[in-house]
């Protein structure tokens, strides 16, 4: 059983739909017992990054997505819900993210470019890092996925990013993979085809 948090802030149907379509059982909660007692977990999130923040603390979720990873059990994040892992982000102010990933979010600095971005971008393959045994390992080097987002995160460790994206002028991480947590900037539930590939493969990658 795959576990989806609702804290109020995710695209959370779309998630469960596209679990369905590869065949995986997942259902949305916010209870505690059941997000520990998951198989894996898929942190979904859409809008910004305080508010979310205070809706964990709310919710008393904080702990209990720290100690899901600290098991070391599956573990996906999705757009806000990347951003979220991060030890901080400047998204109207200085807020503290859950910091199990080090690093910050920051905004896209461009005059030239609209902001947010929305729509399909490339994701590119480091050349330090293969994609094979990975959830990208279907997933053919710059093939488009959709993005929604006006921030954008900066891993202090490099070895963390599993994709990089160019836009506005800058080349960011749009995914990480470190130990069960693999996390994506943009929505692969939301990226057709090959965003499905990605599900798929993030299952069989952890044996789901």
């Amino acid at each position: 059983m795959i576990a989806i948090i609702d804290y109020g802030m995710g695209n959370l149907f779309s998630v469960a739909h596209a679990c369905k379509t590869v065949g995986l059982n997942a259902i949305i909660t916010a209870d505690k017992k059941q997000i520990m007692s998951a198989d894996a977990l898929i942190f979904p999130g859409m809008g910004a990054f305080g508010d979310a923040m205070d809706n964990l603390k709310q919710l008393d979720l904080i702990h209990p997505i720290k100690d899901f990873v600290q098991s070391g059990k599956p573990f996906m994040g999705l757009c806000l819900g990347m951003q979220l892992l991060l030890t901080e982000s400047e998204e109207f102010g200085t807020h503290k993210g859950l910091d199990i990933i080090e690093g910050s979010v920051k905004r896209f600095q461009t005059k030239e470019e609209k902001v947010p971005q929305i729509g399909w971008n490339h994701i590119q393959q480091p050349t330090t890092r293969s994609w094979d045994e990975t959830p990208f390992l279907s997933v053919k080097n710059n093939e488009f996925m959709y993005f929604v987002h006006s921030y954008y995160i900066t891993p202090t460790d490099e070895h963390v990013v599993l994709s990089y994206t160019s836009y506005a002028g800058t080349l960011y991480c749009s995914s990480v993979l470190k130990n069960n947590i693999f996390a994506t900037q943009f929505h692969p539930e939301k990226s057709a085809s090959e965003g499905l590939k990605i599900y798929r493969d993030w299952a069989m990658l952890f044996k789901l």
